[in-house]
């Protein structure tokens, strides 16, 4: 047996490998349902009604999809590129750090002026954050993901630094957080007496917004060339470190406004467990999606569809709530091992050379 290329990866399975991974992720999760003797039909069903048997569970999940929209968003485009940044986690926090910063005190006016310099503070935050693993990478080759992930502890240590100190709110009775954000810089609800707030509709537009760049702009098509081949689109006289710390620049802007959406959004103030592993979760939502801005809105909808129909269901029925963890893990092995067999196939050799 040998595994070859294909000529010409199909364009349908390409399409169609994001939905067959998610059906198939469902599929094989009977199997620690089965194993921990609960009835399927009851546990998808309450799956199912956990997102949504209620207005109130619907707009959960889209809460919890905001973020991951954000995440999602910032691995792909930064993927796209073939930069490696796996410290979306990081910039998160460098960006709702940036939020509480601007938002709760140290600019006093009113939302049409704070919403939008909390938004650009933790977008620049979140950007900064990922210029340095690139710009490493650029200047001595040191490998972005092993920088950027080590990153991660980093910016978590410099946080709890901060809330103990500069950042911490002096009512919080010694709880490490800091102080709320004010009411003038809070992303507004889009229902009442439901959590979903504005920051839905601006990763949505985010999102819009990423996929014209990236598809009928000049600067996507230097993007998807560098990420192609780095080397033959320098000879095309693109500026590739440029590129390279441009998109590292967006990317982390992208992960640190989920920091933003939390913290202003949703929180409305900075603790050390504000995310519960959103930038790790991106990367999943972007190879869900096979990196397409569009694809990543549908993607973080289906991962927190998961995680809010089984934490549900692990309530109703008494099932660990760890098994969103593993359907979603087993969602992305199966994109990764549909995605393989798009681009390559396994054929038997039809003979053997004369020795």
């Amino acid at each position: 047996m040998e595994i070859v290329p294909r000529a010409r990866p199909s364009k349908a399975l390409s399409a169609g490998l994001p939905v067959l991974a998610a059906v198939l992720s469902l599929l094989l999760a009977a199997i620690p349902l089965a194993l921990a003797g609960a009835p399927l039909g009851q546990a998808y069903a309450q799956m199912f009604a956990g997102v949504f048997g209620s207005l109130f569970a619907f707009t959960e999940m889209l809460t919890r999809a905001t973020p991951l929209i954000f995440t999602g968003l910032a691995a792909a485009i930064a993927f796209r590129a073939r930069l490696w940044n796996i410290g979306g986690e990081g910039q998160l926090y460098l960006g709702a750090m940036a939020a509480v910063w601007v938002g709760s005190g140290m600019i006093d006016g009113p939302p049409v002026l704070m919403i939008p310099l909390v938004l650009l503070a933790g977008a620049i935050a979140g950007g900064l954050g990922m210029l340095g693993p690139a710009w490493l990478r650029t200047r001595f080759g040191a490998d972005e993901v092993v920088t950027s992930l080590l990153l991660n502890f980093i910016i978590l240590i410099f946080v709890q630094m901060m809330l103990e100190g500069p950042l911490k709110d002096p009512m919080s009775l010694g709880w490490p957080q800091s102080e709320p954000v004010s009411e003038a810089a809070t992303l507004p609800a889009l229902m009442a007496r439901m959590r979903l707030h504005a920051g839905f509709l601006i990763a949505i537009g985010t999102a819009a917004i990423a996929h014209v760049i990236m598809a009928m702009t000049v600067w996507g098509l230097r993007v998807r060339a560098v990420g192609e081949n780095a080397a033959a689109a320098r000879h095309a006289g693109i500026p590739v470190t440029r590129v390279f710390l441009a998109v590292a620049f967006a990317s982390g802007a992208l992960a640190g406004l989920a920091g933003v959406s939390e913290v202003a959004g949703l929180k409305g103030y900075l603790t050390t467990d504000l995310s519960p592993g959103f930038g790790y979760t991106g990367i999943v939502v972007a190879m869900l999606a096979g990196l397409s801005p569009l694809g990543v809105v549908v993607a973080a909808l289906f991962i927190a569809s998961v995680f809010v129909g089984t934490d549900s269901m692990s309530r109703a029925m008494g099932i660990s709530s760890f098994l969103a963890d593993l359907t979603v893990s087993m969602s992305l092995i199966c994109v990764l091992l549909g995605g393989f067999f798009t681009r390559f196939r396994i054929r038997r050799p039809r003979g053997r050379a004369a020795s």
